[in-house]
Order: C-alpha cells, then sequence, then structure tokens
C-alpha cells in the first residue's frame, strides 16, 4: 500500500488517541478546580497589569493540569497549546485578597473556552471568566485531493499531516479503518482532516433492488426475494416488498441479504 513504510507506526499511535482519552482532559481540569489560590488586589478600575496578571493565574492553573493529563495517555501524540484571551478592558473589580481559578461546569477545555477566576476573600465576592483557545496539534489524515458528495473514500485520498484535533467539536478519524471505504457525506475538500460528521456508511444497496429476504428460526432459514423499499446500510434496518405484497422490515447483511428473526 502507498506509504506503508510510515504509516503502520502512525496508526498504532493513533489508535490510542481517542475521543474517551479526550473526555479525561476535560474531567481531570474540573476534578482540580479549586485548587489554585492566588493573592490578588486591585482598585475600582481595573488595569492592563491587572487583566495581565488575571489571564497569567488562569493560565498557570490550566496548563500543569493539561500537560499533566496528556502525559498519563499511552504513546500520547497530541501536543497542546494554550491561548489566552484577556478580559473586558472596563470591567472594575473590587478589592480581593484571593481569587480562586475554576473550570465552569459544562465546560470543556477544548478549542474556544473560558476558566472561571473568583473572589473567595474580599469585601465583594465577584465572578468573571477569561476567554481561552486550548489547541491539540497532532497527526491526521489530511484530504489531498476534492471528494464529491456520496464518492466511496480511498486509503489514497488522505496522508497523514499535523492538524489542530481541536478546531472543530467533530471526532478526528484516526485510523483508515474507520472512514476508508465510507462515503463522503457532503463534497470535501483538499486539506480538510477527516471528522466524523465527513463519512456514512456505504451502502450494500440501493431502494428498488432486488434482494433476499433470510427468515431465520429455531433450526431453520427460509430465503426469498424482494424488492428494497430503503437503502440498505449494514447493520442497519430496512424495509423490503415481497412478492406478495407483504412489507418486512429486517437487518441489512452483507451480500444484498435482509435477516429477518422469526
Amino acid at each position: 500500500m502507498k506509504h506503508d513504510h510510515h504509516l503502520r507506526p502512525v496508526r498504532s499511535r493513533l489508535q490510542a488517541l481517542c475521543w474517551p482519552m479526550l473526555a479525561g482532559v476535560w474531567l481531570a481540569m474540573a476534578s482540580t478546580a479549586g485548587l489554585a489560590q492566588v493573592p490578588f488586589a486591585s482598585g475600582a478600575a481595573v488595569t492592563a497589569n491587572d487583566r495581565a496578571h488575571l489571564a497569567q493565574m488562569a493560565r498557570d492553573w490550566i496548563e500543569p493540569a493539561l500537560v499533566n493529563t496528556l502525559s498519563e495517555v499511552p504513546d500520547n501524540v497530541l501536543r497542546p497549546e494554550i491561548l489566552m484571551g484577556s478580559l473586558d478592558s472596563r470591567l472594575r473589580l473590587a478589592p480581593c485578597a484571593r481569587i480562586e481559578p475554576y473550570l465552569p461546569s459544562g465546560t470543556r477545555l477544548w478549542g474556544r473556552s473560558r476558566i472561571g477566576l473568583r473572589c473567595i476573600e474580599g469585601q465583594v465576592h465577584w465572578n468573571v471568566f477569561v476567554p481561552v483557545t486550548v489547541k491539540a496539534w497532532g497527526p491526521a489524515w489530511v484530504l489531498k485531493r476534492p471528494v464529491p458528495a456520496g464518492t466511496m473514500l480511498t486509503q489514497d485520498d488522505a496522508d497523514i499531516a499535523e492538524i489542530d484535533w481541536a478546531e472543530q467539536s467533530s471526532n478526528v478519524l484516526a485510523t483508515p479503518d474507520s472512514w476508508v471505504g465510507q462515503q463522503a457525506a457532503f463534497s470535501l475538500a483538499p486539506g480538510q482532516a477527516l471528522r466524523f460528521n465527513m463519512v456514512r456508511p456505504t451502502p450494500v444497496f440501493t431502494r428498488g433492488s432486488q434482494v433476499r429476504v433470510k427468515s431465520v428460526g429455531s433450526g431453520f432459514h427460509v430465503v426469498v426475494s424482494g424488492q428494497a423499499m430503503d437503502e440498505g446500510i449494514v447493520g442497519q434496518a430496512a424495509r423490503v416488498k415481497l412478492s406478495s405484497g407483504k412489507i418486512i422490515t429486517g437487518t441489512v447483511r452483507t451480500g444484498q441479504v435482509v435477516e429477518v428473526r422469526l
């Protein structure tokens, strides 16, 4: 297979990088909320230095937890990058002796996000949010050529390149097995990294095709022919109209077979 001399090791590394691992990053970050507490004092108006200090406080809280979590993933190849935003220049905060960074409920550190900073020791217990963008650089399969909608993808359609996995919320398709033989769900352009929402299973038969209906019971099976009333995707349900006019529903199998359990 083309490029196989370098694809094999990349494939084995990428198989460890599934979405549950990334969810673990978000959970680990949430579990450390409230551990970082840094003294800070401000006047009524927040200066540029104050805003920079608060943003740095948020960064100092994010970096260790993110790096430590990724380092615990076996054979991890994702390289994190944190881009801190800044607080609104019009913001006014009361003096505070102790500020606690935290991850807001329902927030995940993936792509565009935010870190909360709340005053827990002051006359006014204020709460603000610092914008943050978390990037996760790593190898992915990137298209080399345009792929029209409905076209079946082959190994030669994409090459390995480094991308930001967090640029979109849809999962990266990390191994060829997850996209080779699948159809393009819509028109795809060169340079796009293959993600879950870009592909769909290839039908084994189309609506109107002649298919075999296999009825399976205890110790026997019967096979008759019929006309498909739906597109056939292996493992999914499809309706078939029999010669008698009866419409049955079964599970699509390979070989243009629809299986009905009795």
